[in-house]
């Protein structure tokens, strides 16, 4: 089936019990068993069951298989947060002094998790311009366990050459993780172009409606874990083949870090999902036309978005996204202050830290998520003091156009 199809029925073919078609809420922290042993067979793997949503649930059950199945992937798991399904993936497959390779201008809450708090344990990440497949290739050494890059950087918007660094990693032996937030699988499905692991931070396009935080990893199917990098998936994977990887996150990382969504908050992502095609398809058309008329206003110092018939990373969309640039993009106004005066003076457009909303949003990237880096960290990550971040809505586009011609002009006109 297309994605458009699994969105709405995959994961879930009604409740046998009452015949909801709607996957229902199990909000419930344990599951009881008639007797001991029961329960211990369970625990051991001998029987399947539930034992504590921390590690599984009946309606986040639905939620990964339904992921799972929109990624092409053995498996999936729904986590509290895109931060925690990025924190759990690295923390299971890096030691002490183990190497990442990352991307430059990825979300500012990735970089944070590498270099201030994979550092405290001895763990060492390499930055890298993401579109330069060849420097990925020459940083890898022994230490080196994985290559992290995202479909569109956030806020660099460019693009990787996922084909070609999905080489770079097999070649290496190490797993390519790719953060698919800001396309979702209804534009790339990353494991296709050589991706080994997939991370969403479902809170954004996946949900829609910025009524719940949850994160989720994929495992593609690629990666031969039986003969891979880490010795202790390798043994695991002598019981449960190529799901050792899913096995390790689940009964070790997951169980232990206590990453876990509420299963309402898994109920609300299924909801979303259930839209996703449509309001896909309206924010790139949206983001595509609102990029077009900045790209000409006269008032305006560049626009950054990867669908602009102009942009260096154009082609790459038509390959890899089938030529839908995202719902994503970023402005430059000038200066710091032109910036400020032109978030105040939207109407529509909310100003606030989230992106993948079905309304417009808006941020000055440089003094909120971005505000612990410096001028010289910043450049690299593509922060500039005049940039404005657009999560571009799915309202009507004649609407976001005005709006955001009445605000460059009120900003223009402080700075006479």
């Amino acid at each position: 089936m297309k994605p458009e199809t699994l969105a709405v029925h995959s994961g879930f073919a009604g409740d046998s019990g009452s015949g909801a078609t709607a996957v229902p809420i199990c909000q419930s922290v344990s599951y009881a068993y008639k007797t001991a042993q029961d329960l211990a067979n369970v625990f051991a793997g001998r029987a399947p069951g539930y034992i504590y949503t921390r590690i599984a649930n009946p309606t986040t059950t639905a939620l990964e298989a339904r992921l799972s199945r929109l990624e092409d992937g053995i498996g999936a798991i729904a986590t509290s947060s895109g931060m925690a399904a990025i924190a759990s993936v690295v923390t299971g497959l890096v030691r002490s002094g183990d190497r990442i390779l990352t991307a430059a201008g990825i979300f500012g809450g990735t970089v944070s998790l590498f270099e201030n708090t994979l550092s405290r344990f001895g763990v060492e990440t390499v930055t890298i311009d993401g579109t330069d497949t060849d420097a990925f290739a020459a940083a890898i050494n022994d230490k080196t366990r994985l290559i992290f890059v995202e479909t569109i950087g956030n806020p660099r918007m460019d693009v990787p050459d996922l084909p070609a660094l999905g080489r770079v990693a097999r070649e290496a032996g190490i797993p390519l993780v790719v953060d698919n937030t800001v396309t979702t699988p209804y534009l790339i499905r990353p494991g296709e172009h050589g991706a080994d692991i997939v991370v969403h931070s479902t809170s954004k396009f996946i949900n829609g409606h910025g009524t719940a935080i949850g994160g989720a990893i994929v495992d593609t199917g690629n990666y031969d874990w039986r003969n891979g990098a880490f010795e202790d998936i390798r043994e695991l994977a002598k019981r449960t083949g190529n799901f050792a990887f899913l096995a390790h996150q689940r009964n070790v990382i997951y169980r232990d870090l206590g990453g876990c969504p509420a299963p309402m908050n898994s109920f609300l992502m299924l909801q979303g999902l259930e839209t996703l095609a449509a309001r896909m398809d309206r924010h790139c058309d949206n983001a595509l036309k609102l990029a077009r008329f900045l790209n000409q206003h006269p008032d305006v110092s560049w626009v950054n978005y990867p669908g602009l018939e102009d942009s260096e990373y154009n082609g790459r969309v038509n390959e890899l996204f089938g030529g839908r640039g995202g719902g994503l993009l970023t402005v430059g106004l000038g200066d710091k202050d032109t910036a400020y005066k032109f978030i105040d003076s939207l109407k529509l457009a909310t100003n606030l830290a989230n992106l993948g909303d079905a309304k417009t949003l808006v941020i000055h990237p440089a003094s909120t998520i971005f505000h612990e880096f410096n001028s010289d960290e910043l450049g690299p990550m593509g922060v500039s003091g005049d940039m404005v971040r657009v999560s571009v809505g799915i309202e009507a586009y004649e609407d976001i156009e005005a709006d955001f011609q009445q605000a460059i002009a009120a900003a223009v006109e402080e700075q006479k």
